[in-house]
């Protein structure tokens, strides 16, 4: 045996075959064959899709034993203050006939036949950027549908100047009051900021039509003597005291009504089976458990999912959830400090701020074109950036439409703040984690094991300004 066949060439080169690459016969082993000996170092299975996943974490979650979480409130007469749909052939556009029930004058009126014919009334018009549609102090004497663009609502501010009261936008509607109210007066002036597409009904021709209709005009007295109900700014039946009295003074009686039919939250559910093959677990067990890492990885898709549906679902989303009157817009396309700073104020103790990503780098061009630099609060651990004290977390959750615009979210939590609680059930039969449970389902005929992956969870917002929505946030203009 040669005294040189324990070393490697001078070269230093190796093969996996019986020549090198220059074809010199190979002197020693080859790292390719030493590794098939050899314990590599390797990580746990790794996944790109885990966030960090704010909402789960800044929900307070309430135990939910039987199910069904209702929600009781003060009896509420405000109603019917929703969006209007169209249909549009073209450039014509008309207003669904069912979607008249959203002006509160006709919640609730189901005769298809009327509103059919009220629906045939409106008249479609066009307004340029500029242009105004009503006048400060005239006669409200027509209803706008916003089928299309956006309308600033100008008014006078303390000292005499112009101040833009709100902003209006598709599926928004104004002057109902109007057609039961004869005396009203526009209380400011709507002027179109683009290109406005509305829908207009005369009064006289609502009035036309409540002559010939007596179930409307049945349906509109009702109305107009149920709004004279003392009620306070939010809707509510007012309670009624006394202060300020001297003496024996006579004291109102009262008492709180609530509402007859409140809200119920069921439980929703995200599940999976999880599939693992015998062989896999009993012979590729070691170093590490495969079932414990194919489970880890399916618990955190389904926790991406929860938050997913929590921002997103029909029934209970936030995004679904938020009332019309704690929904705002942009007053000019792009998320502004000014924006920030009215969706804030609308409500008390606002305590956190959710917004994709990029409405939050948005907001920071926005923030840098007026030479603000928002802070950073450390939050759990994590320094996030923060507008006003409160922080503005990142939530991929929330979509981002085809026109590239998103929303932003603010929130109140907790039972206690009447703000939003999340709502789970804890003790499940095999709980692996709080409101989840892992399920052993069995081998099938093909040796392959099934776990059956249930998570549990819902979201109730307890009072309407626990959560509030700047809408329509441009996250691409380039000025």
């Amino acid at each position: 045996m040669s005294v040189d066949a324990g070393f490697g060439a001078e070269s230093g080169e190796e093969s996996d075959g019986s020549a090198n690459a220059t074809g010199q016969p190979q002197l020693s082993l080859s790292t390719a064959a030493a590794r098939n000996l050899a314990t590599t170092t390797k990580t746990a299975p790794q996944m790109q899709g885990i966030t960090s996943r704010w909402l789960l974490r800044i929900l307070p979650w309430v135990q939910v034993s039987g199910g069904t979480y209702r929600v009781n409130r003060r009896l509420t007469y405000t109603v019917g203050n929703g969006r209007v749909e169209f249909v549009q052939t073209g450039s014509e556009v008309r207003v669904i006939p069912d979607e008249l029930g959203e002006l509160p004058v006709l919640r609730d009126f189901h005769d298809p036949a009327v509103l059919a014919a009220l629906a045939e009334r409106f008249e479609q018009r066009e307004f340029a950027p500029g242009q105004p549609l009503t006048e400060l102090g005239r006669p409200v004497d027509q209803v706008f549908l916003v089928a299309h663009g956006r309308i600033n609502k100008v008014g006078t501010g303390k000292f005499g100047e112009p101040a833009v009261l709100g902003v209006l936008a598709d599926g928004d509607h104004f002057g109902d009051e109007g057609l039961t109210e004869h005396e009203r007066v526009w209380e400011f002036t709507a002027t179109a900021a683009t290109h406005t597409t509305v829908l207009m009904l005369p009064r006289e021709s609502f009035r036309e039509l409540l002559e010939r209709a007596e179930g409307l005009r049945e349906h509109v007295a009702s109305f107009t003597g149920g709004r004279r109900q003392a009620q306070n700014r939010h809707g509510e039946a007012e309670i009624r005291l006394a202060a300020g009295h001297h003496g024996e003074a006579e004291l109102p009686g009262t008492f709180v009504d609530y509402e007859a039919s409140p809200r119920e939250y069921e439980l929703s559910v995200a599940q999976t089976v999880l599939r693992v093959h015998t062989r896999v677990a009993d012979l590729y067990n070691q170093p590490m458990n495969q079932v414990e890492h194919q489970l880890k990885l399916t618990i955190e898709a389904l926790r991406e999912r929860q938050e997913h549906e929590l921002v997103n679902n029909r029934e209970f989303g936030l995004l679904h959830n938020a009332e019309f009157s704690q929904r705002i817009r942009t007053h000019s396309g792009p998320p502004t400090p000014d924006d920030l700073d009215e969706l804030i104020s609308r409500r008390r103790n606002s305590q956190y701020l959710l917004a994709h990503p990029r409405a939050i780098a948005a907001f920071g061009r926005e923030c840098n074109k007026r030479g603000l630099y928002p802070g950073s609060v450390d939050f759990h651990g994590n320094a996030v950036p923060s507008w006003r004290g409160i922080p503005l977390l990142p939530c991929n959750k929330i979509p981002i439409n085809e026109d590239n615009t998103s929303s932003i979210f603010v929130l109140r939590v907790g039972e206690d703040n009447q703000g939003v609680v999340g709502l789970h059930q804890t003790g499940l039969p095999d709980e692996y984690e709080p409101s989840l449970s892992v399920r052993f389902m069995g081998i099938n005929e093909k040796a392959v094991i099934s776990y059956l992956v249930s998570a549990y969870y819902s979201a109730a917002v307890l009072v309407p300004d626990a959560l509030g929505v700047l809408e329509d946030v441009e996250i691409g203009r380039r000025d």
